[in-house]
């Protein structure tokens, strides 16, 4: 069964978010650490996985990810410091 992942990614100093989905979290993670697609998160350095989460239905993630991405930014931190509230980066050691 596949597997399908919503993560939140966040800068260092200027607590930028990106909200993104995959189906293989390690290997996007590794891209977006290694900035090999220019964009967003290589452009404003954000590379530290502050949340995530699973699934095995694609459109439930799809849908996730766009539900999240709609929030608030007060919502966001809100569901990061849920699960995470030291702002670890989740990744650590993956790379």
């Amino acid at each position: 069964m596949k597997e399908y992942f919503v993560y939140i990614l966040a800068s260092r100093r200027q607590g930028v978010l990106y909200t993104g989905v995959t189906n293989d979290l390690e290997r996007r993670v590794y891209e977006h650490k290694h900035d090999l697609n220019r964009g967003f998160t290589s452009k404003y350095r954000v590379h530290r996985l502050v949340y995530f989460e699973s699934t095995d239905d694609i459109s439930e993630a799809i849908a996730r990810e766009k539900q999240i991405k709609g929030w608030l930014r007060s919502k966001k931190i809100a569901l990061i410091e849920a699960s995470n509230p030291e702002w670890a980066d989740l990744s650590e050691g993956w790379c």
